[in-house]
């Protein structure tokens, strides 16, 4: 029987990369963000579907996984969305840190919330996080990120306690480097520096390999990084 599977925060980069591995697999994708708009053309490629979501609204949230299809159960959930605020802290806007803990802390909760009353019943399925270098050490002018991000991991090593043993993955991701986008010039390596950012691609392999692990030897988090990047 055909599964179904869920990114929240869908995009060009990784989440585009883990739909197309999915697709590949015969989950049905469901693709979710805020401007379902973007997400046509993928949608399209990997027969799919987009849908417009507002992961910190409990009742957008609510809504999505109500429209998944009924024949295909969940089997995975993938939550890609963050928000951030640089600046120094003295002169961080209060709204904007709180819509950057909303978004990257709060919305996984939402989306896992859903997810899991979901899974609970058939004792199977996954929910990752795609965290970052953030996840694990704050830096300057970025202190809304580390704070979203440290929840964000937070909240993963809680639920892999409390649900690995009752049947479900949940595994958390830092992304400890940038990550190649073609759609974005600034997110491409030069030409003397070739594989210093993290390809999205690869990313996808290490959240498939992750997902076939044996429930005897799941893993709850694991780090990528380019070989370049300093520890």
């Amino acid at each position: 029987m055909a599964k179904s599977a869920v990114i929240v925060g869908a995009g060009s980069g990784i989440s585009a990369s883990v739909a197309r591995r999915l697709a590949e697999r015969g989950y049905r994708v469901c693709l979710a963000a805020r401007n379902p708009g973007k997400l046509a053309g993928l949608a399209e490629e990997i027969g799919g579907s987009a849908h417009a979501c507002d992961a910190v609204d409990p009742t957008s949230v609510a809504a999505l996984f109500e429209a998944l299809p009924a024949d295909a159960p969940l089997g995975f959930v993938l939550y890609n969305a963050s928000a951030r605020q640089r600046a120094a802290f003295a002169d961080l806007d209060p709204d904007q840190v709180r819509n950057a803990l909303m978004v990257s802390a709060y919305g996984g909760f939402l989306v896992a919330h859903q997810a899991v009353r979901l899974m609970l019943p058939h004792a199977a399925g996954a929910v990752f996080f795609t965290g970052a270098s953030a996840s694990v050490k704050g830096y300057a002018h970025s202190a809304p990120f580390a704070m979203g991000k440290f929840a964000l991991r937070g909240l993963a090593q809680s639920m892999a306690r409390e649900l690995h043993p009752k049947g479900l993955h949940i595994a958390h991701f830092v992304i400890d480097g940038g990550v190649r986008n073609p759609d974005r010039p600034e997110r491409v390596e030069p030409a003397d520096r070739p594989d210093s950012m993290l390809d999205p691609d690869a990313i996808a392999e290490t959240y498939m390999a992750v997902l076939d692990q044996n429930r005897s030897a799941w893993s709850w988090e694991v780090e990528v990084r380019p070989w370049v990047e300093s520890f």
